[in-house]
């Protein structure tokens, strides 16, 4: 069993209005899906990602307006990256985050590649990486008229995680999932060992896992902009079911199966506390409507569709 690189990434936003203009106007990003967080039907669950729903390409967003300030440090996935095509496309992206008054860093040179680490205006920790094809394919431009197709975000990158023992974290990494160490580069903490770089599938950028020892890091206190859980891809769906039998033979204590109707997932947690999801690329986005009218109502799934009346009068109106 192999798993296909990153799925998605799930975070926590306190402004669903405005993590929506920031992923759909400034990074250009589509909403294929406008649902709810089925374990809290009172919550938005908001998917952006290519223009046709690819799996790993969508980063999803949990809305929680009463949600605090998140305090940065170990146990977490600290960092998510961005596919981009060039590194023309990279100097594009600064010089359009400067023109926005978007939080930037200089771009810098990461595992051998350009790479442009960002914040939105609630504190998620981002980042572009320049891919230049050689691995898991790229997704499908999402084309607006303010951003060339050339320079447009073609999927998630690598995610960052960040620990104080990486011992167990790289054993899950290595003997339970069958990722692959494949490199390292050095952390920007003076002190710190090398961030250690972890590929599965057909790898580049979509595939890896890099992880960062910090030893001068309290854990985490997540909240607005931090990352809930990183899911990766099951390809085939003949390995849904072998995957979890795997994880239990494992000795982890699993979600078990969960059907989230678009995809079907198994949860779990890696000894420092980071939760995991695997998740498998069928049957997608377009399930439920148009490929062309994604994202444009509420989706919900059918196990829910019978309590869409009640469903809609908990949540606030969102205005997007």
């Amino acid at each position: 069993m192999r798993l296909e690189g990153i799925h998605h990434v799930s975070a926590i936003t306190a402004d669903a209005e405005k993590n929506f203009n920031f992923f759909t106007k400034v990074l250009g990003m589509r909403l294929v899906k406008k649902t709810v967080n089925q374990d809290s039907t009172s919550s938005y669950h908001l998917f952006y990602a290519d223009a046709v729903g690819t799996p790993g390409t969508d980063m999803t967003y949990f809305d929680i307006p009463m949600a605090g300030r998140t305090y940065p440090g170990v146990s977490s996935i600290s960092n998510t990256a961005f596919r981009i095509m060039s590194e023309e496309a990279l100097d594009f992206w600064q010089q359009r985050f400067t023109e926005l008054g978007i939080e930037q860093d200089a771009i810098e040179d990461r595992f051998g590649r350009k790479t442009l680490a960002f914040q939105d205006q609630e504190g998620s920790r981002l980042q572009l990486v320049v891919d230049d094809g050689k691995g898991i394919p790229y997704g499908v431009p999402w084309v607006r008229e303010d951003i060339p197709e050339q320079y447009a975000i073609v999927g998630l990158g690598p995610v960052t995680l960040t620990v104080r023992r990486a011992g167990s974290t790289v054993d899950v990494l290595t003997s339970v999932l069958h990722f692959k160490e494949i490199g390292s580069y050095p952390s920007t903490v003076e002190g710190m060992p090398d961030i250690r770089v972890f590929s599965t599938g057909e790898g580049g950028p979509a595939g890896e896992v890099h992880v960062e020892t910090r030893t001068d890091l309290p854990a985490e206190r997540p909240g607005r902009g931090s990352v809930h859980h990183v899911a990766f891809r099951i390809k085939s769906m003949d390995d849904y079911d072998r995957w979890e039998e795997w994880l239990r033979s494992q000795g982890f204590m699993t979600s078990g199966l969960v059907d989230r109707f678009y995809f079907k997932s198994i949860y779990f947690r890696e000894p420092n506390g980071i939760l995991f999801e695997l998740a498998t690329d069928e049957p997608g986005f377009a399930t439920d409507e148009p490929l062309e009218s994604l994202g444009e109502s509420l989706a919900l799934p059918p196990f829910l569709e019978p309590r869409r009346e009640q469903i809609e009068a908990s949540l606030r109106p969102l205005d997007i």
